[in-house]
């Protein structure tokens, strides 16, 4: 028969002792930062006020549809509209003298509702806008030529 030393008895392994403190080794507290300075209160930024002298809105003759070069003036004005939503603007639709009474009064409503229209389209509400169509009766510039004519075509944006 053989014997195997299976189990030896295992020596316990040297523990480490804790350290102790002492009030020597303890750290001293860190000192509170010293408060901040009173800050002034910032006033509130002033709103922009808004700018309402805006451009004529033109048309090609005998047209309700908008020039593409109308759009960034109306994208202005929709914007400086959108600054104050309580006032009311008037959309004054002319027309050249080319054409009927009755004709150019209908074109000129259909102006003024095509800038309606795209404002509304842009934010601006549509309770703000009042439309109304003056035909050929208040030109800005003469209506025996061409030039002219093309300068009466349009849309006034008028604050109420």
């Amino acid at each position: 028969m053989i014997l195997l030393d299976a189990c030896k008895a295992k020596k316990p392994k040297p523990v480490a002792a804790a350290p102790v403190e002492t009030e020597a080794m303890t750290p001293a507290p860190a000192p509170k930062p010293a408060p901040a300075p009173a800050q002034k209160p910032t006033p509130a930024p002033v709103p922009e006020k808004p700018n309402y002298n805006f451009a004529n809105i033109q048309f090609e003759f005998n047209s309700g549809i908008l020039k593409t070069e109308s759009y960034p003036r109306l994208d202005k004005a929709a914007a400086e509209m959108k600054k104050d939503p309580t006032v009311k603007f008037v959309l004054n639709g002319h027309a050249s003298a080319e054409g009927t009474d009755a004709h150019n009064m209908a074109l000129s409503v259909e102006r003024a509702n095509s800038v309606k229209t795209y404002l509304v389209n842009s934010g601006v509400s549509g309770d703000n806008l009042i439309v109304k169509g003056y035909g050929d009766k208040k030109p800005i510039a003469d209506n025996n030529t061409e030039p002219g004519r093309a300068r009466n075509r349009r849309v006034e944006i008028k604050k109420q």
